[in-house]
């Protein structure tokens, strides 16, 4: 997200330089061999690096003589805590080398009082007061990987700050940049919670999608037809939104910013009853997968340790070669203690990452991943995909073949194509 608004801005005409404390990573955006799945950021970015617009390096140097610093390093959260270390060593780092009169823009997300109490005393380290004689501001990532580019330029851009000043100065470089339409927050703390509320809000969504997908499943409905229908129902200023179930959540954000929420709220002894559930339904949805990939085989005769297992796409979503916290983990794990053969083929994700993620390394081709698959497993449907007719490759695969479709919601005239050419076919809730 940070080569996003880096790239970005670097292409309205604005001078940056990203900096970042991993040389490898440097070192291959400066040789232009960084591997980036962002539709279209590869371009902008390397566009920026050849205008000289954008430089990267490990330096924090030139933090001094920069207008605006945005910090955008990752806050993971293990065992419901957020592990701030990285943020803490950015924000020291940039204590030492602020000047008066510049701005500091909080992207990365965090939980509420953060700003506030880590992030300003920290950067107040060098001498310099938050306020007076610096403006902190945060504006929180609210952009989705796969369409990145397009949101940071058509999203609204959410601004709290620590000080009126501060907001102001905030909102002013973000329209005058990319020209974004501004969410005024009346607090740091405000702006920190809108973050943590959209995704709080998506994880239970799925998970609602995820539980429903179950129920159809046994009441042996279409939970697509189900939700479309639902969705129809206008709801306050727009409709019933029901989201997509699939084969898990992964990623990350939705996988912790949810717990972000909750352990701010137990640290003020209040309880939330809403993220754990939600949270153990979705981390469910793996083994559920898995297990309805082993029941398909059973159907065609086949017992997993005879069997052969094609995925598709292992990215922690669709059209995205992202591995962090990918739900496709477990399930090629529970396939592979089975004893099923699994086979991984995924065009965006990088070869090496998936080798040392899985311990699997995938083939380069859909023709390699199906030979002789008594199941194509069809785990993130990337747009690449589109160009894969499963039905020109029914030879290819094992004579009794099922697809199982854990995120690509093939349509019903799809699925009664599949079946005509000797396919079968079974689908989260489907």
């Amino acid at each position: 997200m940070g080569s996003t608004v880096a790239a970005v801005l670097a292409g309205e005409g604005v001078d940056v330089v990203g900096i970042d404390v991993d040389p490898e990573l440097v070192t291959r955006m400066e040789r232009r061999r960084h591997r980036l799945a962002e539709p279209g950021l590869p371009e902008l970015l390397y566009g920026g690096l050849d205008s000289g617009r954008l430089r990267v390096t490990t330096d924090y140097d030139p933090v001094s003589d920069a207008d605006v610093v945005i910090i955008a390093v990752g806050t993971p959260v293990k065992d419901t805590e957020l592990v701030d270390v990285y943020l803490r060593a950015a924000c020291t780092e940039l204590g030492k080398r602020l000047r008066a009169g510049q701005l500091v823009i909080l992207k990365s997300t965090v939980p509420p009082g953060v700003a506030r109490k880590v992030v300003a005393p920290l950067l107040e380290s060098g001498g310099l007061t938050v306020g007076e004689d610096f403006g902190l501001a945060f504006c929180p990532e609210r952009l989705s990987e796969g369409q990145a580019l397009r949101e940071l330029r058509a999203f609204p851009i959410v601004v709290g700050g620590w000080c009126p000043d501060s907001a102001a100065a905030a909102s002013a470089f973000w329209r005058r940049t990319i020209g974004a339409e501004i969410i005024d927050c009346t607090s740091l703390e405000s702006a920190e919670v809108v973050k943590l509320a959209s995704n709080w809000w998506i994880d239970h969504n799925i998970a609602m999608a995820n539980d429903l997908a179950k129920l159809c499943d046994v009441l042996d409905v279409d939970v697509l037809e189900v939700i479309a229908a639902a969705n129809t129902i206008p709801k306050g200023t727009g409709n019933v939104n029901i989201l997509l179930p699939s084969v898990g959540v992964g990623g990350s954000c939705l996988t912790k910013d949810p717990w972000m929420v909750w352990r701010a709220a137990r640290d003020r002894d209040l309880e939330l009853d809403t993220i754990p559930v939600a949270r153990e339904v979705n981390d469910s949805m793996p083994a559920y997968t898995a297990a309805l990939i082993v029941e398909e085989l059973a159907r065609l005769g086949r017992r997993p340790e005879r069997a052969r297992v094609a995925v598709l796409g292992v990215g922690f979503k669709n059209n995205t070669g992202d591995l962090r916290a990918t739900p496709v983990l477990p399930v090629v794990a529970g396939l592979r203690r089975d004893g099923a053969e699994v086979v991984l083929h995924d065009p965006l994700a990088d070869p090496g990452e998936v080798e040392k993620t899985f311990g699997l390394a995938p083939v380069e081709t859909a023709r390699e991943a199906l030979a002789g698959a008594d199941c194509v497993a069809v785990l993130a449907r990337h747009d690449e995909f589109a160009e894969i007719d499963l039905v020109a490759f029914r030879e290819v695969v094992a004579p009794s073949c099922v697809i199982v479709d854990g995120r690509a919601y093939y349509s019903r005239e799809t699925i009664d194509r599949f079946r005509r050419h000797g396919y079968a076919y079974r689908g989260i809730g489907r």
